[in-house]
């Protein structure tokens, strides 16, 4: 039998929700400071998909009756060497989200909790997408390194990151239902 519960386990993957959120409004203020806007932009939209990520998980855990830990903020620098880093540190922080969701999703096949098992299927879709975008936006990034304003341009051509969004989303808690 598994040692730890599958609502102990989710409130952990809530903290780390919460806490690629805030690395990711860290890059944006780093590529802000450089004047990169879209860049930018970018990657607030990224800190607000993890922060709702987050928030689907609460959803899950209040509607199966388990209790929800709101974990501590801790700082995240906001200062990177080179216009590629922040892009190299989301695209780690994405392979490393994805283990961390096969392992609930593990753990719930583990435990034989079937709902567990199906509300992760969603983010199991999901972080591949998330990695192959990170993927393709820091080729993007390092074959523009000498000129980001190039990268800026790909961005707005291509409208990366922008997709809206998805309708086959759990529900959220600050969703009204």
């Amino acid at each position: 039998m598994a040692e730890k519960s599958f609502a102990a386990a989710l409130n952990e993957q809530i903290s780390n929700e919460f806490a690629a959120s805030q690395q990711y409004v860290a890059a944006a203020v780093y590529y802000d400071t450089e004047t990169l806007p879209r860049l930018a932009a970018f990657f607030y939209r990224q800190a607000l998909e993890e922060r709702e990520h987050a928030m689907i998980m609460i959803r899950y855990l209040l509607d199966v009756g388990e209790s929800v830990e709101i974990p501590d903020i801790k700082a995240v620098p906001t200062t990177y060497a080179d216009g590629s880093e922040p892009v190299k540190m989301a695209l780690e922080q994405e392979k490393r989200v994805s283990q961390e969701i096969f392992s609930l999703f593990e753990l719930a096949r583990e435990l034989k909790d079937y709902r567990a098992e199906q509300f992760l299927q969603w983010f199991v879709k999901e972080q591949v997408e998330e990695v192959a975008l990170m993927g393709d936006l820091l080729n993007v990034v390092e074959r523009s390194r000498e000129n980001l304003l190039l990268a800026e341009d790909f961005i707005a051509r291509e409208k990366m990151g922008e997709e809206g969004a998805d309708p086959t989303a759990p529900p959220a808690a600050d969703e009204a239902e």
